[in-house]
């Protein structure tokens, strides 16, 4: 935690300088728009639909399963990094002489589309683990969200950074919260030797 704590604090301190160096390139902003799209909340409820329909219609658990969780992810995602951007209230790269200030009444701080991409891509690395491409693919996805946000002017590194992180810390808790197992227990006897006893098994 104290080495991602520095890292971030540099990144944070360093916000202005590499978001004005950004904002002075204009070529990538319609590509960037454009993957920007994908992590949207609209692009996600779609693939989380798509998912859960595709599921049921071809009997296929692991996949139905898949879109069940992510619904769950994105409302978290939605949930948390809302509270943080209100908590936060950092201007945006745009907002001219008080951008990257914290507490200005901005919505900046993190940035939802990789807390949103990041929380979808963990959740279905995790339930396809047997299937690198579709672990690549998800990660990919959702990397190059990031990136497009902050080189689309609408974040800077620390936003989507952070956002990155909350997003699969938020997807791996909701992954290892539905397939934790309960503990079981079960009953040990011999008549005989008259020995009785309780086992309990529990994989965590």
């Amino acid at each position: 935690m104290i080495p991602s704590g520095i890292g971030f604090m540099a990144l944070a301190t360093t916000d202005r300088i590499t978001g004005d160096e950004i904002g002075e390139a204009n070529r990538q902003n319609k590509t960037s728009q454009v993957i920007s799209y994908a992590g949207s909340v609209y692009g996600l409820a779609a693939v989380t639909g798509a998912f859960y329909f595709i599921g049921r219609e071809k009997h296929d658990d692991r996949a139905r399963e898949t879109g069940v969780l992510c619904a769950e992810a994105l409302i978290d995602s939605l949930i948390v990094e809302g509270a943080l951007k209100g908590i936060t209230q950092r201007a945006r790269p745009a907002d001219g002489i008080e951008r990257s200030e914290f507490f200005d009444g901005g919505s900046s701080f993190p940035s939802g589309h990789a807390t949103q991409a990041w929380a979808l891509a963990t959740v279905v690395a995790n339930e396809y683990r047997d299937r690198p491409a579709v672990q690549i693919a998800a990660y990919g996805i959702a990397s190059a969200v990031s990136v497009a946000r902050f080189t689309g002017h609408k974040h800077y590194i620390s936003d989507v950074v952070a956002g990155s992180a909350l997003g699969w810390g938020v997807g791996r808790y909701v992954y290892s919260a539905h397939h934790r197992q309960a503990p079981l227990v079960t009953m040990q006897f011999n008549r005989d030797a008259r020995q009785y006893g309780v086992g309990l098994t529990w994989n965590f």
